[in-house]
């Protein structure tokens, strides 16, 4: 029997009961769009995460207190990073653009008028817009001189301007911070939300003012201000791995430590996305599985409506065979009627998957990327689950004896 014959008189069959072989489509076109979906969200994420880090700066380099400095029982420190480990980088290191620290604290402004309470204030060092990818858009950021001699110089968010200032010029403008008296040189471009940081909502300044009125730290004078974080803007990608290597050795020699001992770590952008891309992947892969059960329920239904068919066509089975149809020809005939029940499933499945998906990112904010390889994985896999789940209705059938089946009521 030629392939089209078999196509066509699987095609009509599947047409004579249209409400019947829709709803055995039904389990693989949810099972082929949830997968879509599913992976489209997880991707998505990952996206976001990936761009979200990238966005922090470029070539960073990421060092990181192991522990506190704090001892038991408020003792004294037991190590960690200082801010002076930030001026031994920039001075000693090859290869470094740039090197930022950072610490926040939260009070209470005033100006013009109006009070804010809650500010988080952000104390950085001059080259905190090139580290972080940030620019000015009125006015400047204070400089090394500036953070040296803890001027109290301020610098603004953008939506913390407006709130503070309205449409008036802030330059030049005094705030009060808790009971310190600040005057704003400049004001940043809209940044907007990084992961959950709302950077635009916030107050910037020298890092040795914050440190000094608003963040102190316990034996500052003894061991130094003692820092969480100090980010490190490599020139170069290619020197990466050499930077992080200078920076280990140094800051181990100035904390009298063999690296093996260090108290601090040293990690990269590609690290952290490294990391995320593994934990999400995972999650990706779980969504899929869950998902995927879906198409093992609707090829368990193709199997069982391919079952009744043989039996409500066992009389046309055997006057198909009296005229000289082969096992093989009925074989074919009710295999190729599940390939076109999943098949077709599949390929609606596909539409409402990245339909859906396209859906979901618009109406629930989040970030949705449809997987060219998850559509053709959801596809593929329907046409397996019709195969597979189709070939023992297709054999029952072949195996019929023409006499028996002739004589079926």
């Amino acid at each position: 029997m030629k392939s089209s014959e078999v196509f066509n008189i699987a095609w009509a069959a599947i047409l004579k009961n249209k409400v019947r072989s829709l709803l055995t489509m039904l389990g693989i076109i949810i099972g082929v769009a949830a997968v879509i979906v599913m992976v489209a969200i997880s991707a998505g994420t990952e996206a976001t995460i990936s761009e979200q880090i990238t966005s922090l700066g470029s070539n960073l380099v990421f060092v990181q207190s192991s522990f506190s400095r704090g001892g038991a029982g408020g003792g004294m420190p037991q190590g960690g990073l200082v801010y002076d480990d930030a001026a031994a980088i920039a001075e000693n290191v090859q290869g470094v653009g740039g090197v930022v620290v950072e610490q926040s604290a939260t009070e209470s402004i005033k100006a013009d008028g109006v009070v804010l309470d809650g500010i988080t204030l952000l104390g950085s060092t001059a080259d905190f817009p090139s580290v972080r990818d940030m620019d000015v858009a009125v006015g400047r950021y204070f400089n090394e001189i500036e953070v040296e001699r803890k001027q109290k110089v301020a610098v603004l968010g953008a939506s913390l301007a407006e709130e503070l200032f309205g449409t008036t010029d802030p330059i030049g403008q005094d705030i009060t911070v808790g009971n310190t008296r600040l005057v704003v040189i400049g004001v940043l471009e809209e940044k907007g939300l990084v992961g959950d940081v709302d950077y635009d909502s916030r107050l910037y300044m020298p890092i040795t003012v914050v440190l000094d009125k608003f963040a102190p730290t316990q034996f500052a004078k003894i061991m130094g201000d003692s820092v969480r974080l100090i980010y490190v803007e490599v020139n170069d990608q290619e020197n990466l791995d050499d930077v992080i290597l200078q920076i280990q050795l140094l800051i181990a020699k100035r904390h009298d430590l063999p690296l093996e001992e260090a108290d601090f770590t040293v990690t990269t952008q590609q690290d952290i996305i490294g990391t995320q891309e593994a934990t999400t992947a995972a999650f990706r892969s779980l969504l899929g599985w869950v998902a995927g059960v879906s198409l093992i329920v609707g090829g368990i239904g193709i199997m069982n409506i391919m079952l009744v068919s043989v039996t409500e066509r066992t009389r046309e089975i055997g006057i198909r065979q009296s005229i000289g149809a082969t096992p093989n020809d009925i074989r074919w005939q009710f295999l190729t009627e599940a390939l076109l029940l999943s098949l077709v499933g599949g390929f609606i499945g596909v539409i409402f998957g990245v339909g859906g998906a396209w859906i979901f990112g618009s109406v629930s904010g989040m970030r949705t990327v449809v997987v060219t390889e998850s559509i053709i994985l959801a596809f593929s896999s329907a046409a397996l689950v019709g195969a597979f789940f189709g070939f023992y209705p297709a054999n029952k059938a072949a195996e019929l004896d023409p006499i028996d089946a002739l004589r079926y009521e």
